[in-house]
């Protein structure tokens, strides 16, 4: 389908922290936020946690971006337009700069983003976000030269985006911050090094000034951003805390503002003492468990269907996590655009009728009672509570025996990729609104998919999905495709997201409307208390 006109988008101001009118400010503008785990890394490139971009969310600044509310507005693309159905236009802020004082050009944008689908990058983000652009697939696979990929420079304030299939969502996808920009002379001067304090030149609203491993990253505002003077924060300080009874310690003795999530079963309790600064809401998000479907112990389908169906999520939301999670029996969670939320069948059966097919299940796969598995997660109190729920319902219930390991996020990450893990914790928060970022968990050659199931028949709807423009169309394909690969049962999904979190009082621009979680330190201010 063709434009006839061209359709003009993006025209109103990303604008920073909007403070209220009647609200004073307070003369120190500084800010201590859990992070909930150690980045990473701060390259665009090579970050994936929730965590990491976080971070770089705040350094470096993509086309377009998510305000507090979560909702897309211009990032250093001032506005953008769509010629027909494959190409589009993003003129750029003529005012934006890097830390160094350079100017921001769209070629930094090509540059930026041909080094993240460079095989040579070994980015976990290649084909998630590469198969959105033309030849991106093919360039992620080596297979063309970066040069072939679908975006270009067409002078310094002008680039074009052309996509492989109708991408309407595309604005959204942009607002990512593997997508930004990259300083190409700063990255080839100092090599692997690029990203340390001192040496990483950004181009968001804050620059890096110290990285401490396992203890603090501390960013300072940063005087070239295009929209510094309505930036109203001067320190933003993240900490990696995985425990969170510590990181609710700290916020109690003042050493923290905002905690990153509360202790599984706590939410009541702490929304009781702390009604003000207890903040919660539902998430685009899943948590769930990846299963290696190539390993021995779960090769078999009738094996991962049994112990998919015993565990109860009714008790483990409302008993375990306790903090207003949905359960999840499906891939796509509640407030998803272009999809619909499917669940299994059995979803609705007694428990002890579940049990019962379970335990037959497992008997035809040669599974006896006593049978051993490894479950491996990140060490943290919510996990492990958790996993020991899981763990209980797959002995009482099935007399399966787990071997519980838990283990660094980092360690985790690199294990579920290698595929070197029975079972892990896994958990995806939405990277735009759209059902094509939860399929990316579960198609065929996706950097994502953790679980080494392929289902071509459903890989093939997925492809039909997404050429087409017709919303129910697509959304018909998508759901028939999701349920295909729900069938080999490739993952046990859990809980939908919210996030429980203590903030402080006096952090203006905290909005609890935010979907994705995305909250830019620009955005923020800190009220006189």
């Amino acid at each position: 389908m063709l434009f006839l006109v061209m359709t003009l988008f993006g025209l109103a101001p990303s604008l920073a922290a909007v403070v209220p009118a009647g609200v004073t400010l307070h003369s120190t503008q500084t800010i201590i936020r859990n992070n909930g785990s150690e980045p990473e890394s701060l390259d665009p490139a090579l970050i994936e946690s929730v965590g990491a971009a976080n971070i770089v969310r705040d350094l470096f600044e993509p086309l377009t971006a998510n305000d507090s509310r979560g909702k897309i507005v211009p990032g250093v693309a001032e506005r953008w337009s769509q010629s027909d159905a494959l190409t589009w236009v993003f003129k750029l802020r003529p005012n934006a700069k890097w830390s160094n004082g350079d100017a921001v050009t769209a070629q930094d944008f090509v540059f930026g983003i041909r080094r993240l689908l460079d095989p040579k990058t070994a980015s976990k983000y290649a084909h998630t976000f590469g198969d959105f652009f033309a030849n991106g697939k093919d360039v992620a696979n080596g297979k063309k030269p970066l040069s072939e990929l679908g975006i270009k420079a067409i002078d310094k304030l002008t680039l074009e985006i052309r996509t492989e299939t109708p991408v309407a969502f595309l604005p959204g996808l942009l607002a990512n911050p593997n997508l930004a920009p990259i300083h190409s002379k700063a990255l080839e001067t100092h090599g692997k090094d690029w990203t340390k304090p001192g040496n990483l030149v950004s181009n968001g609203a804050f620059v890096l000034k110290q990285w401490q491993v396992n203890s603090k990253v501390i960013l300072e505002k940063n005087p070239q951003y295009w929209d510094a003077p309505q930036v109203q924060l001067t320190q933003v300080t993240y900490l990696p805390v995985e425990d969170g009874n510590a990181d609710v310690k700290l916020f109690e003795t003042g050493e923290n503002d905002w905690v990153y999530q509360l202790p599984p079963g706590s939410f009541e309790k702490t929304l009781q003492k702390y009604p003000a600064e207890t903040r919660n809401a539902p998430m685009l998000g899943l948590r769930y468990y990846s299963f290696q479907t190539q390993s021995p112990f779960f090769r078999d389908v009738r094996v991962r269907k049994a112990l998919s169906m015993v565990i109860d999520r009714d008790l483990l939301a409302q008993r375990v996590t306790a903090d207003g999670q949905a359960p999840a029996y499906g891939l796509f969670v509640k407030g998803l655009d272009s999809a619909e939320v499917t669940t299994y069948d059995w979803a609705q059966w007694p428990m002890a009728k579940r049990v019962a097919e379970a335990k037959l299940l497992l008997q035809e796969a040669g599974v006896k009672p006593g049978a051993k598995f490894t479950f491996i997660y990140n060490t943290s109190d919510y996990h492990k509570k958790m996993a020991i729920f899981a763990a209980s319902e797959w002995k009482t219930k099935l007399g399966l025996q787990v071997e519980l390991e838990a283990m660094e996020f980092k360690v985790l990450l690199k294990r579920r990729h290698d595929g070197n893990f029975e079972m892990a914790r896994n958990g995806w928060i939405a990277d735009y609104n759209d059902a094509t970022t939860f399929l990316a968990l579960v198609k065929c050659d996706s950097d994502q998919n953790n679980n080494f199931n392929c289902n071509r028949e459903a890989e093939a709807l997925i492809q039909q999905g997404s050429q087409q423009t017709d919303p129910a169309k697509r959304s018909a394909l998508f759901t028939k495709a999701t349920d295909l690969v729900m069938a080999d049962y490739p993952i046990i999904p859990l809980l939908q997201y919210s996030l429980p979190r203590l903030v402080k009082s006096y952090v203006g621009g905290y909005s609890t409307e935010n979907v994705m979680d995305r909250f830019r330190s620009k955005d923020l201010y800190i009220i006189k208390h």
